[in-house]
This record gives structure tokens, C-alpha cells and sequence, in this order.
């Protein structure tokens, strides 16, 4: 039986596909509230997690199968950790079977996913419980630890004395869920940048639906999957895999609370899933992490039935919109209105869209974005490229290579692929 509302605190062990055991069903239309814990950096030190996060549980939505999508509108998003530490890695090859991010192992005595403890604070503090030996298969190049106010309105980062606090305290500080598994990765008291504040602006680095194909949650996407291609450990693929793969793991700082993610059903049920909740990030997310925390979401799920879609579309809220994207104001109509009557042209009517492109380097991301656009929407992609340039924008989601295109599109080519009222209601 359907559920209109499910609670989800339990999570993956790094692995999304076929073979995950979704909850629910979930009634289309339904509430999730979900308590995601900490991405990134807490997996990448906890080698018994396998897919370089640790991402909810997936939900299935009744009725839905491949060829359809889910609409995923954000209402809220609630940080409940403390604060955090993050920063520039470097990888550690002896503590790897080839990707770190999903086969850490340990170097002294062999194991791979070995079960870990956490022994004191510091760069050496994870240790293999078979023989004691470090494990950690990434360290920081340059790191920071970072606290927040009481209201959640900025993070401030920290001098050596205070982290050395923090780390102390490590598993309260993250207030991580009941169910996660990962270690703080504040017991590892980074503090090369102490005295930075930042506006907390909280997102989800992933948000999606289940890929077609076995898959370590960090790579699904154009991307990171691209590591997986002839790897060597259990989820290595072939080229032709990414198709299979949904681009869950975005990083683009728009997908928050009031945003509406449209995302491709490649497995029955969809299984909808989420996690990586970062307390800020400028665009790229260049350092390759950014301030990872728990926190509460509440999403809204609604099946859409045959719209099949090569990636996910967003419609960011008005304010994260392009400049030259936004709706025109009553006052700016009035002026275009004037100026289309002096030239006997008709205004067309039109409405903003972005869609999520993915490839492993920046410009395969964008050639991957504009025909995605142009395929959905029966476009050449000359057209697309016309309209991003003169009516939208290209912005970095994350380097190497995720990006969105954004620009208006026609009234009634919406209205034909079914999405005029969502879009309407989002922007109108």
C-alpha cells in the first residue's frame, strides 16, 4: 500500500542501482522528510563506505517505471550539525584498489572496505580494526574547520586551539543520524584557514533517482563516472555505462529549498534519493569539497508519466536565475511591448529552464547540456546556443565537468512537452 508520507533516516552503503532496496512506495504527490547525514569528506575517511558518500535510502514512487520522471520540489532544508571541517585532498594510492573514493583499503594488511576506529585526532587518527594500522585514503592539502551560529546565517572558520576542541568532541559536533556509519571528519582537525566567514546559503550536492546500473553514489554522474570505466575493483563499466547513469550527484548550488528538480525514471519505482548537503559553495566548487553537514529536507514527489529525459532539468528559484533569463518585470513589458509595436513584431512568450549537462571535462559538459535542450525541446542546437547567449546563461555546477544551460523557451513548446503549468507556477 502507498504511503503520502514516508521519514527516511536509513542510508546506502555507497551503492545505488538495480540491486538497492528501495522504501515506500511513496503516492506521487507525496511528502519525504529525510535526515541526510554529511557527504564527501566523513565517507572519503570511512573506507568501509562504498561509494564516496552516504546517501539515503531510496523511495519509490508508485506507477513509476522507466521512460517517465519525478518532479522533486524542495520545500525546506534544516542544517543540524554544529559545524564542520573540509578542504583540497590529496588521495593516498596505498589505501586504494585504484579509485579511493570506492576501494579503500587498508595497506598493512590487504583488506579492501575495511571496518575502521577512530584513535585520538589528527591526520593519523583512522585506524583498520583488523591490524591498527592508519587508513585513510585522503589527507588535506589545505583544509578548514568551520562553526556556525545558533540561526544558521553564517560559518566562521577556526585557529588550531579551537579545532583541537572540536575534534575532541568530534561525533557530537557533526550531530550525525542515528544510522550513519562515517567518521567525522572533524576528528582530523584541519585549521590552515582560520578567520573566513561565509553566508550560509544549505543545498544538495545529491538529489536524483536510482541509475540503470550498479553505481558508487560520488560517480553518478558524466563525470566522476568516468572513473569507473575499466576499473579495476567491483563497479568498474563500460564506456556505454554512463548512459545508464542520472546525474544525482550534481554540486550546483541552486538545487535549494523552493527549487524544483525534473529527474529521468531509468528503474521502476524511480527510487528517489538524496544526501551531500553542503552549508554553501560558489560555483565549481573548485576546491572539490565545500562544508559538508546533516541536516532535515522536506520534498514534495510527483510522478510524471512518458516524459523521458536524457538528465534532470532545474528550476531554480527566480532569485538564483540568470540576469537576462528572469521574467520580465510589469514595468520592462511595458518598455518590450512598446519597442516589438514600433517594429510590428509579436513578443514571443516564454519562460525560463535549465537543464543539467555532465561530461568529463567543462566543454563535453556543456556540448552534453545544449543537446540535451535541443532534444527535449525539438530544437537545433544553433538555436539553443542563440538563445543561452542573448537569453540565459552557462554556470559551473562543479569542475571537471557539470554545468547547467539556462535560457527561455518558447510558450508553446511547454505547453507541448507537458511542462507550461509547472513552469508557470514556479516563475508566474
Amino acid at each position: 500500500m502507498s504511503k503520502s508520507t514516508l521519514f527516511v533516516n536509513t542510508f546506502t552503503n555507497g551503492i545505488l542501482g538495480p540491486s538497492s532496496e528501495m522504501l515506500g512506495p511513496l503516492r506521487s504527490g507525496g511528502i519525504i522528510v529525510a535526515h541526510t547525514a554529511p557527504g564527501c569528506w566523513g565517507p572519503m575517511i570511512t573506507p568501509e563506505i562504498r561509494g564516496g558518500h552516504e546517501v539515503t535510502q531510496p523511495v519509490a514512487i508508485e506507477g513509476a517505471e522507466p521512460g517517465d520522471a519525478i518532479m522533486i520540489r524542495i520545500h525546506s532544508l534544516q542544517i543540524t550539525s554544529h559545524g564542520t571541517s573540509s578542504g583540497v585532498d590529496v588521495t593516498n594510492s596505498a589505501c586504494a584498489l585504484g579509485d579511493p573514493f570506492v576501494a579503500g583499503k587498508c595497506a598493512e594488511c590487504g583488506t579492501v572496505w575495511p571496518k575502521t576506529k577512530v584513535v585520538g585526532i589528527g591526520p593519523e587518527a583512522i585506524r583498520c580494526e583488523n591490524c591498527g594500522a592508519v587508513v585513510n585514503p585522503f589527507s588535506f592539502a589545505s583544509g578548514y574547520t568551520m562553526v556556525f551560529d545558533e540561526a544558521y546565517q553564517f560559518g566562521l572558520t577556526l585557529p588550531e586551539e579551537e579545532v583541537e576542541k572540536v575534534a575532541q568532541d568530534a561525533e557530537n559536533f557533526s550531530n550525525l543520524p542515528e544510522h550513519s556509519i562515517q567518521h567525522s571528519v572533524t576528528s582530523l582537525a584541519p585549521s590552515d584557514l582560520p578567520g573566513l566567514i561565509s553566508r550560509v546559503t544549505p543545498f544538495l550536492g545529491q538529489l536524483g533517482t536510482t541509475p540503470a546500473v550498479d553505481t558508487p553514489d560520488s560517480h553518478n554522474a558524466g563525470d566522476f563516472g568516468q572513473f569507473l570505466i575499466g576499473a579495476p575493483h567491483d563497479y568498474g563499466i563500460k564506456a556505454e555505462g554512463i548512459s545508464q547513469l542520472t546525474d544525482g550527484h550534481m554540486d550546483i548550488n541552486r538545487v535549494r529549498a523552493g527549487a524544483i528538480l525534473i529527474a529521468p525514471v531509468r528503474v521502476p519505482g524511480g527510487g528517489v534519493y538524496l544526501g551531500d548537503m553542503h552549508a554553501m559553495q560558489g560555483d565549481g566548487e573548485i576546491a572539490g569539497h565545500t562544508a559538508d553537514i546533516a541536516g532535515v529536507a522536506i520534498l514534495q514527489l510527483t510522478l510524471i508519466k512518458n516524459l523521458p529525459l536524457d538528465g534532470p532539468i532545474l528550476l531554480p528559484v527566480a532569485q538564483d536565475l540568470p540576469y537576462l533569463t528572469k521574467p520580465l518585470t510589469s514595468k520592462e513589458k511595458k518598455v518590450a511591448e512598446r519597442l516589438a509595436s514600433q517594429w510590428n513584431v509579436k513578443l514571443e512568450k516564454n519562460w525560463p529552464l535549465s537543464f543539467v549537462g555532465t561530461g568529463a571535462t567543462l566543454n563535453e559538459a556543456v556540448d552534453t547540456a545544449l543537446s540535451r535542450a535541443a532534444g527535449f525541446l525539438d530544437m537545433t542546437v544553433e538555436e539553443v546556443k542563440n538563445r543561452a547567449t542573448i537569453n540565459g546563461e552557462l554556470q559551473i555546477g562543479r569542475y571537471p565537468g557539470t554545468v547547467t544551460a539556462t535560457f527561455s523557451v518558447p510558450e508553446k513548446i511547454l505547453k507541448k512537452v507537458g511542462l507550461l503549468d509547472i513552469v508557470k507556477a514556479q516563475y508566474g
